[in-house]
């Protein structure tokens, strides 16, 4: 079950009790799902979770405010979209008669507030210390004025609620791990318990979300417990550990499967590389889906793997296929044309005088 411990009170209540996450189980499990789709742009799944948000007594406002805080973390064509689906899943609740709470919208703001001011006390509590830009001012007086300043000063939302909805959505993002930390060190910092930073992960994978539930995971394992954990480093789910094929190759690989006909997705760390095999009674299909790595017949050049690239290893084949020295490779495999008595055949590893000489 994921929970997420929560505080719910009044307006008043929620603007002296900025570092309370205000949200209830089920919304803060909504709002987590809410926050990663916005940043996938996978606006059928947003609008579910949009749905069952307000189902959970998430209000509009909530909901519209943590939309628009993300244009600051996914950009505003995401942020935009994300709103026009808010509004189609709102006329669409009206028209089936369902219960949808507007919620009350930001206190204003005094006549001499200082957007400066007060984005920088509230970016130091945020990064544990004070943070200064100095490589692009510019960007610094954003951050400061307008991201912690003007956003986060809107109290419809405490800075507990905008951290759970920063980390899950950082969490669906490629190749933001620096900056997913950042936040994971700042839920702390801004309220979050332990056990509420937890259930990020965890309510990600509920709503499906594996790959993502993974890279929260790595970040919190960093974070927390100072430790090195790997994640997917893209939007397929890195499974586990290969270890019962650990012996078959340099390097750490992982293996997700992904249904029960065979499919799996194998993810290798740079570097990584399986020995020569032979696959008999059965032709393996490779299908290069992120990163990028190498595949190679005996007495053959090596073909580059991308993206799309798709390897057809005919039966009885002496072959070889693993990252490039510099990047991840993941690919999905299954085999066709399965005979009876099909086997593997293990052999010697590729060796490093060989690897080496791809580019």
């Amino acid at each position: 079950m994921v929970t997420m411990m929560a505080s719910c009170g009044s307006k008043t209540e929620t603007k002296k009790e900025m570092n309370t996450l205000s949200f209830n189980n089920k919304q803060a499990v909504s709002m987590a799902a809410i926050a990663c789709n916005e940043a996938k742009a996978d606006y059928a799944a947003l609008a579910h979770a949009i749905n069952e948000g307000l189902d959970a007594g998430l209000t509009v406002s909530q909901v519209k405010e943590a939309l628009s805080q993300l244009y600051a973390y996914t950009g505003f064509p995401r942020s935009l979209n994300a709103l026009s689906t808010l509004q189609k899943v709102i006329d669409q609740r009206k028209a089936e008669g369902k219960t949808t709470l507007e919620g009350l919208d930001a206190s204003p703001l005094p006549s001499d507030y200082n957007a400066l001011k007060q984005g920088t006390e509230v970016q130091t509590q945020v990064t544990g210390q004070p943070f200064n830009y100095a490589f692009c001012p510019a960007e610094d007086y954003y951050l400061k004025a307008h991201l912690f300043g003007d956003i986060f000063a809107r109290d419809n939302l405490t800075f507990a609620d905008r951290e759970i909805i920063t980390v899950s959505a950082l969490s669906g993002l490629e190749n933001v791990m620096p900056q997913l930390q950042a936040h994971v060190r700042g839920a702390l910092n801004m309220g979050l318990t332990q056990e509420q930073l937890n259930a990020i992960p965890a309510a990600l994978k509920a709503n499906g979300l594996l790959s993502e539930a993974s890279r929260a995971e790595a970040a919190i394992a960093t974070v927390v417990n100072g430790q090195t954990m790997p994640s997917s480093p893209s939007v397929w789910p890195l499974g586990e550990p290969n270890t019962a094929y650990a012996q078959y190759f340099v390097g750490n690989s992982y293996l997700a499967v992904l249904d029960q006909s065979g499919l799996c997705n194998v993810t290798f760390e740079p570097g990584c590389r399986n020995n020569w095999h032979i696959h008999h009674g059965a032709v393996q299909m490779l299908i290069c889906v992120s990163g990028r790595g190498w595949y190679q017949e005996w007495g053959k050049e090596p073909v580059e793997l991308k993206p799309g690239v798709v390897i057809a290893v005919p039966e009885g084949v002496k072959h070889w296929h693993g990252a490039a020295k510099d990047s991840w490779m993941q690919h999905l495999t299954y085999h066709t044309n399965v005979q009876p008595g099909n086997s593997n055949e293990w052999l010697e590893a590729v060796t490093d005088e060989h690897y080496d000489k791809l580019k």
